[in-house]
């Protein structure tokens, strides 16, 4: 892994590396109130530049039914692109489009993790896959565009 590699996967100023757990060492950002209710949710780099999402079930994240819920499953997918991404990223970004999969359920205790890649980087558009699975089974395929934006200049004090 370069250092450049390194330099953008670690920039957002919101980064936090778990310290304690099952999880020691793995990357999140504290920023999305939405993805840190919903999560916890994971990314790690390893000493190729592959990146792995990943998180545990716990029971917040099922269904009347006891599986994962499908929303789960969306929500960790989304941040899933941005981690895939972060490398490509040099700033703010959105999901303009995303498709999906549902191939299996999941149940509570069982670790999901996410591999997936940059099929395309372009000036303001990135494009993601990935699949999500437990063990050796898949349970989710994804796709979606990422759109850079430009932070707007905050207009003048009374204006």
């Amino acid at each position: 892994m370069n250092q450049l590699t390194k330099t953008a996967f670690d920039l957002r100023p919101d980064l936090h590396v778990e310290t304690e757990g099952e999880f020691q060492g793995w990357r999140t950002w504290k920023r999305d109130n939405f993805e840190t209710l919903a999560g916890p949710f994971y990314h790690r780099m390893d000493a190729n530049g592959r990146i792995t999402c990943a998180f545990r079930v716990a029971k917040k994240h099922l269904n009347g039914s006891g599986n994962v819920h499908g929303g789960c499953f969306m929500t960790f997918a989304d941040y899933c692109l941005f981690a895939l991404a972060a490398v490509e990223l040099q700033g703010p970004a959105v999901t303009v489009s995303f498709s999906s999969e549902f191939l299996d359920a999941a149940r509570e205790g069982e670790l999901i993790e996410c591999t997936g890649e940059v099929t395309r980087a372009g000036g303001s558009l990135i494009f993601v896959r990935g699949m999500l699975s437990s063990g050796d089974r898949a349970l989710f395929t994804f796709s979606g565009t990422i759109k850079r934006v430009k932070r707007k200049a905050s207009p003048p004090p009374n204006a």
